[in-house]
């Protein structure tokens, strides 16, 4: 009897926490749901800055017109200095120029960074140039979906540094992205490792 009284004291607890687990899943899928939908809302409606001088800009590859818009900005004296991160080890800025189309009256000023590979290098190959050159104020040039895990990442290493984001809008990456299955997957995938890049910050 007293077994019997057991096994059903047993039955009803592994029922009521596989209830909270599910339960528990379910709350964190509708975070989820909701924390996506602002964050595919937010990369659509930044207010870019246009006004404020930084001591340089920084242009991270991997997207379209990043460099190039960059580039726009050092010539229109709005930065003292350009930092282009995560170039390919044998690209020269000879080539960026010429496979890019991009024309600078003086491009003195400019610094190629080979070491980084992924956003994480970025910010630390980037972080590293600053640091070395005094630099406390930055423009912070990325394609819109990727702004937020940017300053994440940079904000991780430096919460002291000056950060104005400005973001990169690309033709191919639908603003209506539930009408785009290739931007929705895009901003699927932005926004989990955004999601990854916040709670190591909070951790």
């Amino acid at each position: 009897m007293d077994g019997l009284l057991y096994r059903k004291a047993y039955f009803t607890e592994d029922v009521v926490m596989k209830k909270i687990v599910i339960n528990v899943f379910c709350l964190l899928g509708v975070f989820w749901v909701i924390g996506f939908a602002l964050f595919a809302e937010r990369i659509n409606a930044y207010e870019i800055d246009d006004e404020t001088v930084v001591d340089a800009v920084i242009a991270l590859t991997g997207g379209r017109n990043r460099i190039a818009e960059a580039v726009k900005i050092l010539e229109q004296g709005k930065a003292k200095h350009l930092f282009i991160s995560g170039v390919g080890k044998k690209i020269s800025w000879k080539d960026i120029k010429n496979t890019q189309n991009i024309k600078i009256d003086n491009d003195d000023n400019i610094t190629i960074g080979y070491q980084a590979q992924n956003t994480i290098g970025n910010a630390e190959e980037t972080i590293n140039w600053l640091r070395s050159n005094k630099i406390n104020s930055i423009r912070l040039v990325t394609s819109n979906y990727h702004v937020e895990r940017s300053l994440a990442e940079f904000r991780l290493r430096d919460k002291n540094l000056k950060i104005i984001p400005h973001p990169v809008y690309s033709d191919k990456v639908n603003k209506k992205w539930w009408r785009s299955w290739h931007t929705f997957l895009l901003i699927f995938e932005e926004y989990n490792k955004f999601i990854c890049v916040y709670l190591r910050s909070v951790f």
